[in-house]
């Protein structure tokens, strides 16, 4: 029996192919753009968790300032001094290592080649801190740091544009108005969350940095390394106390620095990636219920049309679940329909859009059953009250009908 109901369903959707397809277009449109959303937004989730745990777990940024959206009038916070550095390492339990850092911008050049990199002057405590290993090379010895020698490690995207993608280490390039001996190259880490080029950078010792570039002592940024034995909360507080010692903010006065864990960082930007994707998702699911819509419309002027050929159906002696049964699984092939055409869009959307927005290609499983399954449900719904209506009808009015 359902076998030639199904039958019967697909004779009817292939006689009226065109109206067929106009009238799961709502459908194919919501469950492709629902399906889609989705997957894209769990792709740029993965690309922030994986950026922000390339700088390592269990790690401290310390900024000065205020934070994100809490800036206003008045002077700068000062930067941080070395002697702060030396404080934190030396007088807070469970650090590790800390890691300065001063930047600036210049261009390296090599034979004719030119590239406008960030200089990033720091100490090999940098290298404890995070997990960026070397390609080839080495990293600062100590008396290259308390010297200040004019050595460097560049990034992946410095040696492609400047030596071609050959071996670097060995050679000299000149950065801005100095010369620097290229000592490593780091490993390659590709794009960050927020679209950054990771690899583009050039590491020197911070003195060097300092005395060449920025001309000050200032340190913009210090990355503490905490134990595993030790909670990043506690550290926090304390370097907090510490630094508002050091740095004489009295009682009631707000901290005039930021201290960021990047765990705090990821399970907050994932959050809000996860919030959106799903208002977004949301909005887009709309145009299920308007698709659902559509098929009862459509089913309803059906059964107008078929008036005559439900009565000769009741007449010979159909039962009324039999039509109802007939009308309802054209209303759920219709929406199944939609929504497998409604997959195939989305897949190929997300081949199209993810590498323009620079995430990984994903294929969710749960998202595409369930999307598909809610098309199977809005045929079950959307359906069932024109078939209610074709199985109720009287033979004899039916037979009538003009």
């Amino acid at each position: 029996m359902f076998g030639i109901t199904l039958s019967l369903a697909l004779r009817s959707i292939r006689r009226h192919i065109l109206r067929s397809f106009l009238t799961i277009l709502g459908i194919v449109i919501g469950v492709g753009a629902v399906v889609t959303m989705v997957t894209l937004g769990k792709a740029t989730t993965a690309a922030v968790q994986q950026s922000i745990s390339a700088l390592g777990t269990n790690i401290l940024q310390i900024r000065p300032g205020q934070g994100f959206g809490r800036g206003g009038g008045g002077p700068r916070p000062p930067d941080f001094k070395p002697e702060d550095v030396t404080a934190v390492a030396n007088q807070i339990a469970g650090v590790t290592a800390v890691a300065p850092q001063a930047q600036a911008t210049a261009t390296a050049i090599y034979e004719g080649a030119n590239w406008s990199t960030t200089i990033n002057g720091t100490t090999s405590a940098y290298f404890q801190v995070q997990p960026w290993p070397l390609a080839t090379g080495r990293i600062f010895t100590p008396v290259e740091e308390a010297s200040g020698k004019a050595v460097c490690i560049i990034g992946n995207t410095v040696r492609t544009n400047l030596f071609r993608g050959g071996d670097a280490v060995g050679l000299r390039m000149r950065i801005g108005a100095i010369s620097c001996d290229v000592i490593g190259v780091l490993s390659t880490r590709g794009q960050a969350g927020f679209g950054g080029d990771q690899d583009d950078v050039v590491i020197m010792p911070i003195k060097a940095v300092q005395r060449r570039f920025t001309g000050n002592r200032d340190i913009r940024l210090m990355l503490v390394g905490v134990d595993q034995k030790f909670s990043t909360a506690t550290v926090q507080a304390s370097i907090t106390d510490l630094l508002r010692e050091r740095r004489t903010i009295t009682a009631g006065k707000e901290d005039d620095f930021n201290i960021f864990d990047t765990k705090q960082i990821s399970d907050t930007l994932t959050g809000t990636t996860t919030l959106l994707t799903g208002i977004v998702a949301a909005v887009a699911g709309i145009s299920l219920v308007v698709g659902g819509i559509g098929i009862m419309n459509i089913m309803l002027v059906s059964v107008t049309e078929r008036t005559r050929e439900i009565g000769i159906r009741l007449a010979i002696g159909a039962v009324a679940r039999e039509v109802l049964l007939q009308f309802l699984v054209e209303a759920i092939v219709l929406s199944c329909l939609g929504g497998l055409i409604g997959l195939v869009i989305a897949q190929l959307a997300i081949a199209i859009i993810a590498p323009l927005i620079k995430v990984q290609w994903l294929f969710v499983p749960e998202i595409n059953l369930f999307a598909f399954g809610i098309s199977a449900v809005i045929g079950v719904v959307f359906g069932y009250f024109p078939a209610r209506r074709a199985a109720a009808m009287n033979p004899i009015d039916a037979l009538r009908h003009e």
